[in-house]
Protein backbone atom coordinates (compact mmCIF):
# COMPACT_ATOMS: atom_id res chain seq x y z
CA UNK A 1 0.00 0.00 0.00
CA UNK A 2 1.47 3.36 -0.99
CA UNK A 3 1.38 6.42 1.25
CA UNK A 4 1.54 9.98 -0.08
CA UNK A 5 3.18 13.04 1.50
CA UNK A 6 0.11 13.73 3.67
CA UNK A 7 0.22 10.24 5.17
CA UNK A 8 -2.85 9.10 3.25
CA UNK A 9 -2.83 5.66 1.75
CA UNK A 10 -4.60 4.34 -1.30
CA UNK A 11 -7.20 2.81 1.06
CA UNK A 12 -8.09 6.23 2.49
CA UNK A 13 -11.51 7.69 1.77
CA UNK A 14 -12.54 10.83 -0.08
CA UNK A 15 -10.57 14.05 0.31
CA UNK A 16 -7.65 12.26 1.97
CA UNK A 17 -9.68 11.16 5.00
CA UNK A 18 -8.97 7.73 6.46
CA UNK A 19 -11.51 4.96 5.86
CA UNK A 20 -11.75 4.33 9.62
CA UNK A 21 -13.23 6.44 12.44
CA UNK A 22 -12.14 7.14 16.01
CA UNK A 23 -15.56 6.30 17.45
CA UNK A 24 -17.03 2.83 17.04
CA UNK A 25 -20.52 2.16 15.74
CA UNK A 26 -21.55 1.63 19.36
CA UNK A 27 -20.37 5.18 20.11
CA UNK A 28 -22.18 6.58 17.11
CA UNK A 29 -25.44 4.83 18.07
CA UNK A 30 -25.10 6.11 21.64
CA UNK A 31 -24.59 9.66 20.38
CA UNK A 32 -27.56 9.41 18.00
CA UNK A 33 -29.85 8.20 20.80
CA UNK A 34 -28.58 10.89 23.17
CA UNK A 35 -29.18 13.58 20.55
CA UNK A 36 -32.71 12.38 19.82
CA UNK A 37 -34.22 9.74 22.14
CA UNK A 38 -37.26 9.35 19.87
CA UNK A 39 -35.42 8.19 16.73
CA UNK A 40 -36.68 5.07 15.02
CA UNK A 41 -34.22 2.21 14.56
CA UNK A 42 -34.17 2.93 10.83
CA UNK A 43 -33.30 6.58 11.50
CA UNK A 44 -30.46 5.62 13.85
CA UNK A 45 -29.13 3.17 11.26
CA UNK A 46 -29.23 5.85 8.57
CA UNK A 47 -27.42 8.42 10.74
CA UNK A 48 -24.71 5.96 11.69
CA UNK A 49 -24.43 4.38 8.25
CA UNK A 50 -25.08 0.80 9.31
CA UNK A 51 -27.86 -1.71 8.75
CA UNK A 52 -31.06 -1.90 10.77
CA UNK A 53 -29.98 -5.31 12.04
CA UNK A 54 -26.59 -4.01 13.22
CA UNK A 55 -28.35 -1.10 14.92
CA UNK A 56 -30.70 -3.46 16.78
CA UNK A 57 -27.70 -5.52 17.91
CA UNK A 58 -25.88 -2.42 19.17
CA UNK A 59 -28.98 -1.08 20.96
CA UNK A 60 -29.30 -4.47 22.69
CA UNK A 61 -25.60 -4.38 23.70
CA UNK A 62 -25.94 -0.85 25.07
CA UNK A 63 -29.12 -1.72 26.95
CA UNK A 64 -27.67 -4.92 28.47
CA UNK A 65 -24.59 -2.98 29.62
CA UNK A 66 -26.76 -0.31 31.24
CA UNK A 67 -25.76 2.56 28.94
CA UNK A 68 -29.31 3.05 27.69
CA UNK A 69 -32.81 2.19 28.86
CA UNK A 70 -35.64 1.56 26.44
CA UNK A 71 -39.22 2.59 27.20
CA UNK A 72 -42.36 2.07 25.18
CA UNK A 73 -44.03 5.33 24.21
CA UNK A 74 -47.18 4.26 22.42
CA UNK A 75 -46.05 2.13 19.50
CA UNK A 76 -42.53 3.60 19.54
CA UNK A 77 -39.47 3.10 21.68
CA UNK A 78 -37.90 5.97 23.56
CA UNK A 79 -34.35 5.76 24.85
CA UNK A 80 -32.71 7.28 27.90
CA UNK A 81 -28.92 7.40 28.06
CA UNK A 82 -27.19 6.82 31.39
CA UNK A 83 -24.40 9.39 31.21
CA UNK A 84 -22.90 8.30 34.52
CA UNK A 85 -21.81 4.89 33.19
CA UNK A 86 -18.01 4.51 32.86
CA UNK A 87 -16.29 3.64 29.62
CA UNK A 88 -15.64 -0.09 29.39
CA UNK A 89 -11.98 -0.01 28.35
CA UNK A 90 -9.60 0.12 31.35
CA UNK A 91 -7.67 3.05 29.85
CA UNK A 92 -10.84 5.21 29.89
CA UNK A 93 -12.80 3.61 32.73
CA UNK A 94 -12.16 6.58 35.01
CA UNK A 95 -14.34 8.70 32.65
CA UNK A 96 -18.07 8.36 32.18
CA UNK A 97 -19.91 8.47 28.86
CA UNK A 98 -21.50 11.76 29.92
CA UNK A 99 -18.18 13.45 29.17
CA UNK A 100 -18.36 12.16 25.59
CA UNK A 101 -21.99 13.22 25.26
CA UNK A 102 -21.12 16.67 26.57
CA UNK A 103 -18.51 17.13 23.85
CA UNK A 104 -20.75 16.13 20.95
CA UNK A 105 -24.31 16.87 22.05
CA UNK A 106 -23.70 20.18 23.83
CA UNK A 107 -21.45 21.38 20.98
CA UNK A 108 -24.22 20.68 18.44
CA UNK A 109 -26.76 22.57 20.54
CA UNK A 110 -24.48 25.59 20.96
CA UNK A 111 -23.82 25.65 17.22
CA UNK A 112 -27.55 25.59 16.47
CA UNK A 113 -27.25 22.16 14.86
CA UNK A 114 -30.10 19.79 14.12
CA UNK A 115 -30.22 18.54 17.71
CA UNK A 116 -31.55 21.84 19.04
CA UNK A 117 -35.16 21.17 18.02
CA UNK A 118 -37.75 20.86 20.77
CA UNK A 119 -35.28 21.89 23.46
CA UNK A 120 -33.21 18.72 23.27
Amino acid sequence: MSVDATGSSAADGAAGRPSWTILTNHGHVLLAVAADPNLLVEEIAQRVGITRRATLHILKDLEQAGYIHRFKDGRRNRYVVEGNRPFRHPAESHHDVGSLLKIFIDEDREAGGPDTAAGR
